[in-house]
Parts: C-alpha cells; structure tokens; sequence
C-alpha cells in the first residue's frame, strides 16, 4: 500500500507539543518480524523481511538504538511498539543495534523487503545517503525521529527530534549560572559521533574554549554506561587531581560518576564539593534532583511516536508534513527549584 508522495513541504501542520511523561500510552508488544532487540555489541543480524501477508496495514520498518542503552532509549522503544500495532493499522518491524554499519545494512534490507515507511533513529549521524536515496528511489518514505543524520533534507519526509544542541547550550548556561571561581569539570561522552553526543559535547567544549577558569580535568566516553563512568571518576579519584563538576551526558553515566563518589565519601549536589549534572529526566534521577542529590538534569523528551503515526496517517491520505523538522519540546531542572509536581509529570 506504498503511496509514492511528494516529500515537499506545503501546508500548516498543527502539532501539539508536550513533553509530559504522563501522556505516553503503556507499552504492548508490536507485531513485527523480529521484535526482539539484537545487542548492541554481539548482534549484528541483518533486518527480517517483513510479513508479506499483511492485508491492509502499513509496514513499517524501525530502525533504533539498544534499548538497554538507558532509560531514555527503553521510554522511546516502548513508546514507538505502544503505538505501531495491528491494532493501529500497521505491520511493524524492529531492529536495534548501536552500530551505524549494522543499523545501515538492516536498512537496506528493509528496503528490499519493500516496507512503506523507513523510521530511523540513528546510532551516527553520518554515511546514510545510500540508505536514503534507495528508499526514495524505491517510493519508500524515510522518517527520522530522536536524532538528526547529516543528508539533505530532500531525502526524508520529516524529522522528528530533540535539538541536541540546544540542550547542550541549556545546561551549559545553567552550569555557567552558578559562578564557580574555577570549574574543574569531568566531562562523561556518551557514544561518540551520535548527535547526542555532538550537540552536548559541543556546548561544554565551546565554554571551555572561551573561557581559561573552565578546564577539563577529564573527557572520556563511558558509551552510555554506568559502570563505564564509575570507572572514569574512579581513575581520576586514584589520580588526586582536584574536580568540582560532573558533566555526564545520560542519567546512567551520572548514577555511575556518584557512585563512584559515594564510595570515597566525597560529598555532592546541593551544598556539596561536586556538582552532579545529568540528560534524559528519568522519574529516579529527578529524585536525586529533588533530594539535592543531584543539582541538574536536562529533559530529553522520547515520546515521538504520536508525532509520527499523525504524519504517516496523513501521508496516507495525500496530505504531506507542513514542517520538515519538529523539535521537541525540552526544559531543564535545577535543585533549587525542581518539585516533586515535575518529577510526576516529567519523569520517564
């Protein structure tokens, strides 16, 4: 049922955006051709063909990140299997890995199979141009959602994403706010050349970078990973050096920096010698938050799913996405002023 649409950008699109936990339907399992996750390390299986025997309903392919990544990844995974069901009018596949070659090939695969629409969230933000021009030049609708890639616009119908950047800059200017003397920073990356890296690296290098009371008593990857960070902020208590900042860019990799810390009974948050500051919002880290635990935690917003099925049912009926881009809505929460009304309602 593949309709071959025009990806132009014409009309008015009234889209509401809200950022609130509360609104995500509970998740239920999709049918698909294969909705068990492949690792992020070990499985790197090519996509499954799609059921052909499908009557009526739209096949979609969706191409994610682990969702044993975080808790931010596990809220976007349940989110998109809760609203691409059978029940829903769709026959739907998922494959996961945090691998872009792995992630590409089982996008050229869902090509083949002759899918009607191609979701992405991509593990990289470069080398899908392939990708996207087979899946146009198969009448194959490619929508991105979560994070951005680096390809002309003409080659996907819309996107769907959090500005990552805008992010960055948000707890950046929250960190800048507190008018440290010095910043002895920890800088915590998640998997790097993902655009969640980029964007909430970027902010903190370019403070850096103008700034000679920043410095960066460590930037290392902990790939998404608490045990990762614990070992990171380890090696730096071992070393001696002096640190008052924990920038890490997931809730995992700060619950692994605080850890860390707890063991050497060096004090935190609120009031403490380190500032912890974490990304995504889930309900336990806005917890520490509220608890002066932790001082800050930037939103990243994982319910797009909405926005999306509304964008296919359109297209289905020949009225195509007035905006290319929507951005989620996202705000960041500071200790001093975080309630327990916005870990209920934010919280993920």
């Amino acid at each position: 049922m593949k309709k071959f649409l025009s990806v132009a950008v014409t009309a008015a699109m009234a889209l509401s955006m809200c950022a609130c936990a509360a609104q995500t339907p509970a998740a239920t399992e999709a049918p698909a051709g294969d909705d068990t996750p492949a690792s992020a390390a070990d499985d790197g299986e090519d996509a499954p063909a799609a059921d052909e025997d499908d009557g009526d309903l739209i096949k979609v392919a969706i191409i994610n990140n682990d969702p044993n990544e975080s808790g931010y990844r596990t809220a976007n995974d349940n989110d998109m299997k809760a609203t691409f069901t059978e029940e829903n009018g769709y026959d739907a596949s998922f494959f996961y890995s945090l691998k872009n070659d792995e992630q590409i090939a089982a996008a050229q695969q869902y090509i083949q199979d002759d899918v009607d629409y191609l979701l992405i969230s991509a593990a990289g933000t470069s080398g899908w141009d392939s990708v996207l021009t087979d899946a146009q030049a198969a009448g194959i609708q490619v929508i991105l959602f979560d994070r951005t890639i680096d390809a002309d616009e003409s080659l996907y119908v819309a996107s769907i994403v959090s500005d990552m950047r805008k992010e960055g800059d948000n707890s950046v200017a929250w960190l800048a706010s507190q008018g440290l003397d010095e910043y002895k920073i920890i800088h915590i990356q998640g998997v790097m050349g993902s655009a969640a890296q980029i964007g909430r690296s970027g902010a903190l290098q370019d403070m850096v970078d103008a700034n000679d009371n920043w410095t960066l008593v460590t930037q290392q990857t902990a790939e998404w990973n608490a045990e990762t960070a614990e070992q990171i902020v380890q090696a730096v208590i071992d070393s001696g050096e002096d640190f008052n900042v924990i920038y890490a860019e997931n809730d995992d990799m700060a619950k692994g920096a605080v850890a860390a810390l707890d063991k050497a009974n060096i004090s935190h948050g609120v009031g403490g010698d380190v500032i912890i500051m974490g990304y995504d919002c889930n309900a336990w880290a806005l917890e520490e938050v509220l608890a002066g635990n932790w001082n800050f935690d930037q939103q990243c917003n994982p319910f797009q799913a909405a926005y999306i099925d509304e964008i296919i049912q359109n297209l289905e009926q020949g009225i195509e996405p007035a905006e290319k881009t929507i951005v989620m809505d996202e705000m960041g929460f500071d200790a001093a002023t975080i309630t327990q009304a916005d870990v209920d309602t934010y919280g993920i």
